[in-house]
């Protein structure tokens, strides 16, 4: 896990030159548990395999220059933050602006992007949280704090995923841009398994600073 973090951090580091410029904006995306614990052709037995890589090419259209590792092994969530919040405090150092820095998590990599919000405390920083919050989440994990312009995305199909206008509630951190976007495909938990223009399309237009997406 040190090697794979490292080799981020200094991927992260090639692009601070390209991050100086005013129309550069950056996504880190934090994909899902499945495959985490999983390699990257496995198929899940109910929803196939994981679209990481078309994932990622998708934000690239958008103009988005894509922060991502494929995680291995069960890793903590708070502790998984941690190191990217370092890597947004160097590229924020570096001259990149807050609000051009878009964390992007799927299912547990929503929950790692949650702690990400609350461990960064930036009200300029972008997060998308997709099909991450239930909830018991109130209970089960009261130390989050949403912080940050947040759009989350979840499907009413999906158990694992509803409204998290509770946790907003609580925060205790002003939030300048808050969405919600509830989608209908019908495909339960595996619709973040693919790159569906349903949550691709507004998750993009969030990084690129467009706040009024539907």
């Amino acid at each position: 896990m040190k090697i794979s973090l490292l080799i981020g951090i200094l991927f992260c580091s090639t692009l601070f030159a390209c991050g100086n410029k005013n129309d550069d904006r950056f996504v880190f995306f934090l994909h899902n548990r499945f495959l985490e614990e999983h390699e990257l052709n496995e198929l899940h037995p109910e929803f196939g395999r994981t679209e990481y890589n078309e994932i990622i090419t998708e934000f690239k259209k958008g103009g988005l220059k894509v922060i991502s590792e494929k995680r291995s092994g069960n890793v903590n969530a708070r502790e998984y933050a941690i190191r990217i919040v370092a890597q947004i405090d160097s590229l924020m150092k570096n001259g990149t602006e807050p609000k051009k820095i878009t964390v992007v998590g799927t299912s547990k990599g929503g929950y790692i992007a949650q702690y990400v919000s609350t461990l960064a405390n930036n009200q300029d920083l972008n997060f998308v949280f997709i099909a991450s919050f239930r909830n018991s989440d109130i209970q089960n994990i009261p130390e989050i704090n949403f912080c940050g312009n947040i759009l989350t995305i979840y499907e009413k199909s999906d158990p694992f995923g509803v409204s998290s206008l509770e946790r907003k509630k609580i925060s205790n951190c002003e939030i300048k841009h808050f969405k919600e976007i509830e989608l209908n495909t019908g495909m339960g938990h595996g619709f973040l398994f693919k790159p569906l223009k349903e949550w691709i399309e507004p998750t993009i237009k969030w990084a690129n600073g467009n706040y009024n997406v539907e």
